[in-house]
């Protein structure tokens, strides 16, 4: 049977750009299609977490993404306020950047956190996935599918020649968004509620230095009467970029006609959230949206497998929704290309969902349950119900007046309450695998130190990422553990007297890493203590970082031992 193409990727955003980007890498035929004429036309998806980095990384493309984003020094005086030119509410430091946090952040990953919006992800996303032998082709809409035991045959529709045409592949990934014709016509299963608020979006360009430069954030969160309608919990002005673009969000009652917003009410909002009507304001665009609490609890069915929005829909809330639609394809890509390449059997397919689909729920109930946090702010100040001007600084005046002391202390908890959702560092990079590509050691039950939402807890752990350590190599430069894995390929990982792992290594096929040896010293002896092992012990690595299997201390039969753990993974 012949095939157009080996997989057809449905959607250019960053679950599909990265899937597409993925497959090109380890050669895989690869065909992306987009009903649009081009990627992102609104910023959309903005915060770029550690792990999306990491993954840029493996993949050659970090620099290009740094070079675009906003650096994190930039990211995380937000501020709680009644405008910009109004009374400051309170700020919360974010995005690990507090002086406590950002040692945190440091220690877990070779990367930082930036900014990069949509407008900016996804070129480097999708130009890159092309220069590396993937097909692109926009104004090319999916219609309909139809799969069988051998193949997917997809029904397009040119928007430019306006005529139809079929493609014939051997998977189909749909990273087709929120609304995704591939996941309904799939048939995936979903569980939550969709349309639970509504939301506008206003993209514009204003010079706001002078309210903004002294306290650089991404986001600034603003209470105005009707702040507590629909929306994400309060008016939000965010940073496109510092500081001149802009996208503002306010909520609508999803139980009355959507509202019409015109250039005119479009500016009137951006002023009221400003607070000074004489700031200069261009309107680039605006979109209305709906919030949702709806996630699948299936990410395949057959040879169709979904990823990003397609299958986790939800407020912006912590930020995750690029990060977790990255992440998707970065679990799926290396999964299609070894069943493709016939190295692992087609059950590791299936592992795809068993992993990934925890993770969309667990962020689906995050984002949403941050939404809902900003509520005790409203009521430390009493104005749970929603208020004018004159009740929010009433609000405000008796917080502050000197027997004010309780709902002094209710605000600043309030505030603090919000570190789930602006330094949930935990969520970002605490995800576990628990599937059959994953081989549990018999270990107890992992027990947490600390709140596993707000905080990184590195582990060896089969099911775990790989802790990052700082090693030096040959030529005394610094590298990450995370640098000698990945690649599309599995790493077996041993300390300095585990050369015996190395002939094993070699007759299974896989990499093969030494920390103590001289292209990987542990030279500030990070590894030694984040790993917990034993240098006799070793790591079978993923090629998406995760531990697979945790192997014993030197013992004869090493060569089966991993072999068999590997056939095991790779469903062989």
């Amino acid at each position: 049977m012949t095939y157009d193409t080996d997989v057809l990727v449905v959607g250019s955003g960053p679950a599909g750009g990265s899937a597409a980007l993925l497959l090109a890498t380890y050669g895989v035929r690869t065909l992306l299609v987009s009903k649009y004429g081009w990627v992102a036309n609104t910023p959309r998806a903005h915060i770029t977490n550690q792990r999306t980095l990491e993954v840029l990384r493996d993949l050659g493309v970090e620099q290009e993404a740094l070079a675009a984003g906003t650096p994190q020094e930039l990211m995380g005086d937000t501020v709680l306020c009644t405008a910009l030119a109004g009374e400051e509410i309170g700020r919360i430091r974010t995005w690990g950047t507090g002086p406590a946090s950002l040692s945190e952040y440091a220690t877990a990953s070779p990367c930082g956190m930036i900014d990069l919006p949509q407008t900016y992800l996804e070129p480097i996303l999708v130009s890159n996935a092309a220069a590396r032998g993937a097909k692109v082709r926009f104004d090319t809409e999916f219609l309909s599918l139809e799969q069988d035991s051998e193949g997917v045959t997809a029904r397009l529709f040119d928007r430019v020649r306006g005529d139809e045409y079929t493609v014939r592949a051997r998977y189909l990934i749909g990273a087709d968004g929120g609304r995704s014709l591939v996941a309904e016509q799939a048939g995936l299963p979903f569980a939550g509620q969709s349309g639970k608020a509504g939301s506008m979006n206003i993209v514009f360009k204003a010079d706001l230095s002078q309210y903004v430069a002294h306290r650089p954030s991404v986001l600034y969160w603003v209470m105005r009467p009707g702040a507590h309608l629909g929306g994400i919990g309060m008016g939000l002005v965010r940073m496109v970029r510092p500081w001149h673009e802009w996208l503002l969000t306010w909520g609508y009652d999803i139980s009355q006609p959507p509202p019409e917003v015109d250039d005119a009410e479009a500016t009137r909002i951006v002023h009221d959230l400003i607070g000074d009507p004489s700031i200069p304001v261009e309107i680039t665009s605006t979109s209305l949206w709906t919030v949702n609490h709806s996630y699948a609890t299936e990410y395949s069915a057959g040879r169709v497998f979904c990823a990003g929005d397609a299958v986790h829909r939800h407020p912006p809330s912590n930020g995750l929704g690029s990060n977790t639609s990255v992440q998707d394809a970065y679990n799926l890509a290396w999964k299609l290309a070894m069943v493709l390449r016939g190295e692992a059997g087609p059950g590791l397919l299936d592992t795809y969902s068993a992993e990934r689909a925890p993770v969309g729920k667990q962020v689906v109930d995050r984002a949403n349950l941050s939404r809902d946090q900003f509520g005790p702010i409203f009521e430390a100040l009493g104005i749970a119900g929603g208020t004018d001007d004159e009740g929010i600084v009433a609000g405000l005046a008796a917080c502050r007046a000197p027997e004010g002391v309780k709902r002094r202390q209710a605000l600043d908890e309030a505030i603090q309450l919000k570190n789930y959702e602006f330094n949930a560092h935990g969520v970002e990079l605490n995800q576990r695998y628990a599937s059959a590509a994953v081989l549990d050691d018999g270990g107890p039950a992992e027990e947490w130190a600390r709140d596993p939402e707000l905080y990184h807890q590195p582990s060896t752990r089969p099911g775990a990422k790989l802790p990052h350590a700082w090693l030096v190599n040959e030529r005394a430069e610094r590298v990450s553990t995370l640098d000698l894995v990945g690649g599309g390929r599995f790493t077996l990982v041993t300390g300095l007297a585990g050369g015996a792992w190395e002939p094993a290594a070699r007759d299974a096929g896989v990499g093969f890493v030494r920390i103590g040896a001289a292209e990987a010293r542990d030279a500030y002896g990070e590894w030694g203590r984040v790993s917990g092992m034993a240098e006799e012990e070793c790591l079978l690595v993923r090629p998406d970082g995760y531990i697979a299997w945790r192997g014993p201390k030197l013992a004869d039969g090493h060569t089966e031992e991993l072999r068999r753990a590997l056939s095991l993974v790779l469903q062989r």
